[in-house]
């Protein structure tokens, strides 16, 4: 259980969630395990087959104290909510920003120099921790590159050279990535991003974790009360969750690529764990995905300090962070949205 941004994350999913006065008690069996007073929250969100009491649903509806419940590795479920109030208000904020090119780029910038930021720094850790075993000199030339255009990307104002701009880096960072593979040289390598179908091992994990990595971030637009498939960077299509795809931007290296890396340098991840398909596709198979989202939740529960708001919280819990930052920006209590940056 932990509160955060006047949000309750209760994941014990064996809590039973009751009203008592004019707090939420959450108890298991016999033994109670908080009391938050409810005239503090904005949100509960639920994971796992937590249960709560319809006292507790119908005074959280009427104070509009949304709900939501999740599954226990993260998939969105379903919202309570009574009338609407402010989440409308926050909706058509989100849309009419996302309406004018313009004033996206504002918000589209600042998901970018996280993503940017976040990889600078896995190339400096690289070289610090491995000095013996990559280029140093040809790390730290990426890493000065990096630092370049996060001042040009700081001063752009215009998606599509924005999008030129995270392409560019895009290109350098990956140039370095098979140097990250430490382990299993002759099994995994890394020679460029291929998605529709992977076309190599480290492209087959990279796609699996960004499609989780993109399902949580979903869950989090959607648990704050923000649309999952209108962006910022990433435009409206048909059935694509595109403010997702914005948020998860900054937490690709950091999380997602630095999991894949550290499943096949530790070894977790084997050759035995992929087939290859007539096509050329290699895909995982049903034992590997198994370890994969093992070693995911496990991942998820590890305990960070998110270093825009200095508070520990689980990995898992922020694309919930930054969804209640981007809502609160949007929401005008914050003058830009602020960026994930991790070292």
């Amino acid at each position: 259980m932990k509160k955060l941004l006047n949000t309750l994350f209760v994941n014990q999913s064996d809590a039973y969630l009751a009203l008592d006065g004019g707090n939420v008690l959450v108890r298991k069996e016999d033994e109670v395990l908080g009391r938050v007073p409810l005239h503090n929250l904005e949100g509960i969100v639920i994971f796992g087959y937590t249960g709560a009491s319809p006292a507790l649903m119908g005074y959280c509806a009427e104070h509009n104290v949304p709900i939501t419940f999740m599954t226990k590795n993260g998939r969105f479920l379903a919202r309570v909510i009574g009338e609407s109030k402010g989440n409308v208000v926050l909706r058509k904020t989100q849309y009419r920003l996302s309406d004018c090119e313009s004033r996206s780029a504002v918000v589209a910038r600042n998901f970018i120099l996280g993503k940017v930021y976040n990889q600078k720094w896995m190339l400096e850790r690289v070289t610090r921790d491995y000095p013996m075993r990559v280029d140093v000199e040809r790390f730290k030339e990426t890493s000065k590159y990096l630092s370049n255009k996060l001042i040009e990307i700081r001063q752009c104002d215009d998606l599509e050279r924005l999008r030129g701009l995270e392409g560019k880096v895009a290109v350098h960072y990956n140039q370095l990535f098979d140097d990250m593979i430490l382990q299993q040289k002759e099994e995994f390598t890394f020679k460029g991003r291929s998605k529709r179908p992977p076309l190599d091992r480290v492209n087959a994990m990279l796609s699996f974790a960004y499609s989780l990595l993109a399902r949580d971030c979903s869950a989090a637009l959607e648990s704050v009360g923000l649309d999952a498939y209108v962006g910022f960077l990433h435009r409206e299509r048909p059935g694509r969750i595109s403010l997702a795809l914005d948020l998860m931007e900054e937490l690709r290296g950091i999380y997602a690529d630095r999991f894949v890396l550290s499943l096949i340098n530790l070894k977790v991840i084997q050759s035995k764990h992929f087939v290859q398909k007539e096509n050329g596709a290699i895909l995982m198979t049903e034992e590997g995905r198994k370890v994969f989202l093992s070693s995911w939740q496990k991942k998820k529960q590890e305990m960070i300090q998110h270093p825009y708001l200095k508070e520990k919280m689980m990995w898992g819990l922020v694309p919930y962070a930054q969804g209640l930052l981007l809502a609160r920006y949007l929401r005008g209590d914050l003058e830009e949205y602020p960026s994930f940056l991790y070292k």
